[in-house]
């Protein structure tokens, strides 16, 4: 069925608010997730928590976001996009409070985890937001916005979370986060009157939900606890999970998922070249903030002014990505950045403890250009591939690949690590296997890349708006 496209009658004050608070949020809503990395140390410190207690600082964020993610996709299409946008703000600027509060590990953990719920409720609104209030040949270039900001996000916050965390305290970056929120809520009140529920009316699904919730728990925990034996049995049964959820969502009416939507090759590959991208770059910066810190032996605010070469040609080029995919064949230009991306990758397997400084940069400054290239394009594909009444689902899809590889990213490197290294902690007697861990890792996220580029080539001639135009 074709969908129906009321965009064009939307007002410019209208898509302005909408772009405005949608990329405030996915500005934001990543920052709070990478800076928080940097300030781990102080953190476990302050409120005396070991290693393995801080990891669930960040696991239980990311864990939350990514299996809330499709569920409140799909309770978008039914009430309503700014409805629940809104409430994810509420609760993310809420839980933001609560972590700033916190005096005991349990707290801080508990309010990351609420937190990363708020987070899934604004990744999949946000986006699908965007798509509902611009018309197809105008949407690439608000996507390409909204991604710059996500991936700035990402990049930014190890380094500003870094000075803040040095000099103002851990505490600040989740005070930083209530102007924020409240900013933003402040817009949606003002300018976005409207509500965008293409699917209202149709039933839930809490089986299928609960289904795939319990199923992306088992594999990302399961990821990121290899190579010990728990981490292979739970990532078993996650599998076996998973092909009880496709079992189910194939034989209700109103999936919570639609996996038919898989029939679409524009929508399948643009999906997998995401997540390859995702799982492929993330840890990149985890990585040259080891290499910078140890083995070139530079304090973290210098690696961190270093590592924003990257973010700031990556937002330079998203937005003009997204708006030559709305006039070009988006495979030719995020093809050319996944090509992009496995090129820097692949200089970067050669650092040793004599690479200059400048080559590092000039790397970054590559693999930017390649984020750009690809990213903005990609998603343009994937929101326009499938009809109105999924957009919240295909939002969540876009979120749920970058959360999966962000953990497929780190497990492995954490695996990389755990067979080279060991879990030792890291001394200069460990400087050759560490150096040795980080050209592995780089070499494999060359491969996964190399792969990427054909999946993003094949799937297809196709202009962002392609899959909307043809209605299905």
């Amino acid at each position: 069925m074709k969908p129906t496209n009321n965009s064009s009658k939307v007002s410019n004050d209208v898509k302005i608010a909408a772009l405005l608070v949608a990329t405030i949020a996915s500005f934001f809503t990543p920052f709070m997730g990478t800076s928080v990395n940097i300030a781990l140390p102080t953190i476990g410190l302050d409120l005396g928590a070991d290693a393995i207690v801080l990891n669930w600082v960040t696991n239980g964020f990311l864990l939350a976001a990514a299996i809330f993610a499709v569920p409140f996709g799909r309770v978008a299409d039914i009430h309503g996009m700014k409805k629940i946008f809104t409430y994810g703000i509420i609760i993310f600027t809420v839980a933001s409070l609560f972590c700033a509060l916190s005096t005991s590990s349990f707290t801080l953990i508990a309010s990351r985890i609420m937190q990363g719920i708020g987070s899934a409720m604004i990744f999949v609104t946000g986006l699908a937001i965007i798509t509902s209030v611009y018309p197809p040949q105008h949407r690439g270039k608000a996507i390409g916005i909204n991604v710059a900001a996500v991936y700035v996000g990402l990049s930014l916050g190890p380094v500003i979370g870094g000075l803040m965390t040095q000099y103002i305290g851990w505490r600040s970056l989740f005070l930083l986060m209530i102007p924020f929120g409240l900013l933003v809520l402040g817009i949606v009140f003002w300018k976005l009157h409207d509500e965008w529920a293409a699917s209202r009316g149709e039933k839930f699904d809490f089986v299928g939900s609960i289904l795939y919730s319990v199923m992306l728990l088992l594999v990302m925990y399961g990821f990121s606890s290899l190579p010990r034996l728990e981490g292979w049995a739970m990532l078993i049964f996650g599998v076996i999970g998973f092909l009880a959820f496709i079992k189910w969502e194939l034989r209700i009416k109103n999936p919570v998922f639609n996996i038919r939507l898989f029939k679409n090759t524009s929508f399948t590959f643009s999906s997998m070249a995401a997540l390859i991208n995702y799982s492929a770059t993330f840890a990149v910066t985890l990585l040259l903030s080891f290499y910078l810190q140890y083995i070139k032996d530079l304090d973290p605010q210098t690696a961190g002014m270093i590592l924003v070469a990257q973010p700031i040609v990556m937002a330079i080029t998203a937005p003009i990505a997204g708006r030559m995919s709305d006039r070009f064949d988006a495979r030719l230009i995020a093809t050319a950045g996944m090509a992009t991306v496995t090129l820097a990758l692949f200089t970067l397997t050669f650092i040793d403890g004599n690479t200059p400084i400048t080559d590092i940069i000039i790397g970054l400054l590559v693999l930017g250009l390649g984020f750009g290239l690809f990213s903005s394009p990609n998603t343009n594909v994937i929101m326009g591939s499938v009809e109105r009444k999924f957009y919240g689902v295909a939002s969540a899809t876009v979120s749920t690949m970058r959360l999966i590889g962000q953990t497929m990213s780190i497990g492995i490197a954490t695996l990389v690590f755990a067979l080279l290294i060991g879990r030792v902690q890291i001394t200069p007697s460990q400087y050759p296997a560490l150096l040795e861990s980080i050209q592995l890792c780089f070499v494999v996220f060359t491969a996964l890349c190399f792969v990427g580029v054909f999946v993003s080539w094949w799937r297809g001639n196709s202009k962002g708006y392609q899959g909307e135009k043809d209605g299905q």
